[in-house]
């Protein structure tokens, strides 16, 4: 009998220690889990950029003028801010063909100030970087282009075309201070 009750002291000890442990490692799981979910004062929110480029019309029209050296041509449109915060943009030249699109100067302004300066095959998405300004929440800003043939190009570009798609990219203000449109 003696061997009986120190055997049963031992189990009844084991056990103990088990439930002891047991509970331990309920409540260390607990904590682990209650820390993770529960992050006090931080909020995330997910945002959305959106642009609206002239609600996706032409700038200018195919065969809309037949250019001429000299001849200097302005045209109206508008880039529009839909995102859900400030965002930086820029404005690109893509899918260029034809021989004008080394001949053709093309300036886009805001106002009097002037954005982007170059021929069609120079201000493509990887060479023009971010205006200087921030299109605001919900902004609507009316742009002009102007596209001028220079007289000193010669008679032997008249027959050249050019084609192009303008192209907008727009990319979050926040935690961007360097404008990097990644």
């Amino acid at each position: 009998m003696k061997g009986e009750s120190k055997t049963s002291k031992s189990l009844a000890g084991s056990i103990v220690i088990i439930v002891l442990l047991a509970i331990g490692l309920c409540v260390t799981t607990f904590a682990l889990f209650w820390t993770s979910i529960s992050v006090e004062n931080n909020i995330f929110r997910t945002g959305l950029v959106k642009i609206n480029l002239n609600d996706g019309n032409p700038v200018i029209k195919e065969h809309e003028f037949l250019f001429e050296p000299g001849m200097t041509v302005e045209k109206t449109f508008f880039i529009e801010n839909q995102s859900t915060d400030d965002v930086y943009y820029k404005l690109y030249f893509e899918n260029v063909e034809g021989g004008l699109a080394k001949v053709l100067l093309i300036s886009i302004f805001d106002g009097d100030n002037e954005l982007y300066s170059g021929t069609a095959e120079d201000l493509d998405k990887d060479s023009v970087g971010a205006a200087d300004d921030i299109l605001r929440l919900n902004e609507k800003k009316e742009l002009k282009i102007v596209f001028h043939y220079p007289e000193n190009a010669g008679n032997d570009t008249q027959n050249m075309s050019l084609s192009f798609n303008l192209g907008a990219e727009a990319v979050q203000t926040r935690n961007n201070p360097n404008r990097l449109f990644d």
